[in-house]
């Protein structure tokens, strides 16, 4: 599913980074764990097609984005990648019942509200379709996060430090949440993080 050859990438006159090689079957799990500093954010962006790789490539699904172009890769990450990041990405404007809607509208228009209902549900955001964004609570947010990266039912999810924020309860349940719904999206799913609370979750881990 996810698949990378010979990574590096450099911040431009400054040293760069290198990273193992990855090999990761469809609907597997994969943690990636190191200390500040070490390229674990560059690393997810390298592979959801954010960032060009100085050397190497990345394949998802067996395309090799960095032979697509910046249209074809957008709709490309649209259809097949979920994101989520460490800092949210709503529109603050629209209320969480319109964010979902409009995640669900792009890169095709789908508006598969069973899918949105069943969502919010499990994820405890039934209750709040119509409230802001802004008058929701951190956890809250973070759920509506998690929603959008995963609505569209991604092959792969990426995750950002899902974790960084959270005690050691809220860290447990977010992290078997987001292990729950790639199992019922059939999704593989990458967690970057420095958090060593998540090492028991996953038996496949990579540490830079």
């Amino acid at each position: 599913m996810v698949k990378t050859t010979g990574l590096s990438y450099s911040y431009g006159t400054e040293a760069g980074f290198s990273f193992p090689d990855i090999d990761l079957n469809p609907t597997e799990h994969l943690l990636i764990l190191g200390p500040s500093g070490v390229g674990k954010t560059t690393l997810l962006y390298l592979m959801a097609g954010l960032l060009q790789p100085s050397k190497g490539n990345v394949f998802i699904d067996g395309t090799d984005i960095s032979s697509l172009s910046r249209r074809q890769l957008d709709k490309f990450r649209g259809e097949h990648v979920g994101l989520i990041f460490q800092q949210y990405h709503f529109v603050n404007s629209l209320n969480v019942a319109e964010n979902l809607k409009l995640r669900q509208s792009f890169p095709k228009k789908i508006d598969d509200k069973k899918r949105a209902m069943e969502l919010a549900e499990r994820l405890g955001l039934a209750d709040h379709l119509t409230k802001k964004v802004s008058n929701l609570s951190q956890g809250q947010q973070q759920r509506l996060a998690i929603a959008l990266g995963i609505i569209h039912q991604p092959k792969v999810i990426f995750a950002d430090e899902p974790t960084s924020n959270l005690d050691d309860a809220n860290c447990d349940t977010v992290i078997e949440l987001l292990k729950e719904e790639a199992t019922i999206s059939k999704s593989s799913l990458v967690i970057i993080t420095h958090d060593f609370r998540v090492k028991s979750h996953f038996k496949n881990q990579v540490t830079l």
